[in-house]
């Protein structure tokens, strides 16, 4: 993904955070660990110390604003969404080396050992609270932040006296589906780490899709927002044959007509519930959901899979997203 640069609704204009960096504590950041984990993309895993920091707290999703001059001596700033959950000082990026590109550059070309200025974390591109089933979407470096997720409600056992020893399963048992998108089998970030996670946990579900896929590729095909599709119905249907609402779709939907929503999820007010009945109970409740969907990646992709879940009904705080153009 070319500029790993997070924006939303949230995110400041170049010009604002300019100026808005200059009042922020900036750290330097050194970097402990690198590998490529895609010749073919040139995208590289990184993972960095804060040594002026004891803990480098973040909530999984955020992201952090790197900071260093380029050639002509300009400062320049970029966002990177973190690759990982809090751990001590430490945290991960993944960086796709893009041509002629100052900070990806920059980044893939450290040193073990070298440093880069970084202030943070930023950002609401956050799990919501309580954790309901959730399904990540991703595609290219989009995938940054659904690694931090998944390391949070999934932290495997660390070294005695660390963060991770005894930290446990953070998920509730709720259903979480992963879904990857890029274009090449070579091109699948992560994957062996995913694909641990299924196998040891059996409410995460991990699907890789490929758009260019070759003749031996036996996976699915297609672009993300055409495997959603499935998992939405399969939980209608479900929800249907139990003969209750899933707020998965709306507030105020019901697979039975025009029934108003229950807080146990049933339908309450069958035909009799009018649509001015069903906006005043939205009104005097608290919006509450039953699952969301978490979307990072280029305008294109995240725009597909809103419109796609807005057709079933999805309302638009179900649906969290981070663009990187």
């Amino acid at each position: 993904m070319r500029g790993n640069h997070p924006q939303g609704s949230f995110q400041a204009s170049t010009t604002l955070e300019a100026r808005v960096q200059l009042q922020r504590q900036t750290y330097p950041a050194r970097l402990t660990q690198k590998a490529c984990i895609s010749e073919s993309a040139q995208c590289y895993h990184l993972e960095f110390a804060i040594d002026a920091m004891d803990r480098f707290d973040f909530a999984p999703g955020q992201f952090i604003s790197t900071v260093a001059p380029d050639q002509r001596g300009k400062t320049q700033t970029r966002a990177y969404s973190i690759a990982s959950a809090a751990s001590a000082n430490r945290f991960d990026l993944c960086v796709n080396r893009v041509e002629g590109g100052f900070f990806s550059n920059h980044l893939c070309d450290l040193p073990i050992g070298g440093t880069v200025q970084v202030h943070g974390p930023h950002g609401n591109f956050t799990l919501r609270n309580p954790i309901t089933d959730s399904i990540f979407v991703a595609t290219g470096t989009g995938i940054a932040p659904m690694r931090g997720f998944t390391q949070w409600l999934f932290p495997e056992a660390g070294p005695e006296g660390s963060p991770e020893a005894g930290t446990t399963d953070r998920s509730e048992g709720r259903q979480i589906w992963l879904i990857y998108g890029t274009r090449h089998e070579t091109e699948v970030y992560y994957r062996d780490y995913f694909e641990r996670i299924a196998a040891e946990h059996a409410n995460f579900h991990y699907v890789i899709t490929l758009s260019r896929a070759g003749e031996l590729w036996s996976g699915k095909r297609g672009y993300v927002q055409e495997h959603i599709s499935p998992i939405v119905e399969a939980r209608r249907s479900l929800a249907a044959n139990h003969g209750v609402t899933t707020i998965g779709t709306s507030i105020g939907s019901s697979t039975g007509g025009s029934g108003a929503m229950g807080s146990g999820g049933s339908v309450v007010g069958g035909m009799a519930d009018t649509v001015v009945a069903v906006e005043e109970r939205v009104l005097a409740e608290p919006l509450a959901f039953d699952i969301h969907t978490y979307i990072c990646g280029l305008n294109n992709m995240v725009a597909a899979v809103r419109e796609r879940l807005t057709e079933f009904g999805w309302h638009k705080k179900q649906i969290i997203f981070e663009r990187y153009d």
